[in-house]
């Protein structure tokens, strides 16, 4: 019974380091930009993170400097196809590459280094609770985080007049420009906004998932937190369940391995990937639902002066 506790809280954790990121990846698609660069980025952060909470030992400057890393290489990435109308898709591929290129170079002397353990996170009283306090009340606090998140989120799109401008830049940008409104500021601030969040899901990784730095450790979580903007057809809560349910399809290969069930390592890496291309190949035979949720302006430059 233990076993299925520590199942369920494996699969909140590791869907947590998807959720914050796939978040992040949705405001910016909101706004109308697709940035293919959060591998780059989470990768960056990763190490960024890694690195301030080795010379600091202390977690939150970790997260801190992770987000800083994800939000100053989305701003780059945001000068260059919002002000300088670059492909935004060529442009988010070469920034991915760069990410794992730098973060392997700079994370060369972190391969070997140890970071502070022991930190208890159990919430008090609800932790002691048989079975439950395992699976739910024992997690790290951005596990909890990633929830509230989905919900401000929720509430900041669909509740609040910023949102609703956020959300008129992505689906008709003239529209919007015609009202007065700023739409590449706009389109920035929601750029960065993605990038800190994929920052701080690639500083969870490193800081708090693994307490280690290894070369290429986001292994393809970047890519899979933009399918899952598609697999949620852009809402919040969908997002939060898609990350659960990709992280739950990780953690359930590792759980059948360790109660006797043979699963060659190539299976267990290929598991996520597969998992994605068959939710986006399900969900791609009604393209007419995804276009009617999809932000109509999304991936297409904006020009004030034509």
């Amino acid at each position: 019974m233990d076993s299925y506790a520590l199942l369920l809280a494996s699969m909140l954790s590791a869907g947590t380091v998807l959720a914050i990121a796939a978040l992040g990846l949705l405001i910016n698609e909101k706004a109308g930009i697709v940035n293919l660069g959060a591998e780059g980025m989470m990768l960056c952060a990763a190490i960024a993170g890694f690195a301030a909470y080795v010379h600091t030992h202390n977690p939150w400057l970790g997260f801190l400097a992770g987000a800083a890393a994800g939000a100053v290489l989305a701003a780059l990435f945001g000068v260059l196809v919002i002000w300088l109308n670059t492909n935004q898709y060529a442009t988010g591929l070469a920034l991915s590459l760069f990410g794992v290129g730098f973060s392997a170079f700079v994370g060369i002397n972190y391969v070997q280094a140890k970071v502070p353990g022991g930190f208890s996170y159990a919430l008090p009283v609800l932790g002691d609770i048989p079975w439950l306090g395992v699976a739910l009340f024992r997690h790290h606090p951005l596990v909890y985080g990633a929830v509230l998140l989905a919900i401000g989120l929720v509430w900041f799109l669909y509740r609040t007049r910023a949102g609703l401008v956020l959300r008129s830049v992505g689906e008709s940008p003239e529209s919007a420009h015609a009202l007065g409104y700023p739409v590449r500021r706009i389109r920035l601030m929601a750029v960065v906004a993605g990038g800190a969040l994929c920052g701080v899901a690639g500083a969870f990784l490193s800081v708090s998932y693994t307490g280690l730095w290894v070369e290429n450790m986001v292994a393809g979580r970047g890519w899979i937190a933009l399918a899952l903007t598609t697999f949620a057809t852009w809402r919040p809560a969908r997002v939060l369940l898609g990350a659960y349910l990709f992280g739950g399809v990780t953690q359930l290969a590792f759980h059948l391995q360790s109660v006797g069930v043979h699963v060659p390592s190539q299976v267990l890496a290929m598991m996520p990937y597969l998992a994605t291309i068959v939710v986006l190949a399900l969900i791609s035979r009604n393209p007419a639902f995804i276009r009617v949720n999809m932000p109509a302006s999304i991936g297409k430059p904006f020009y004030p002066g034509s």
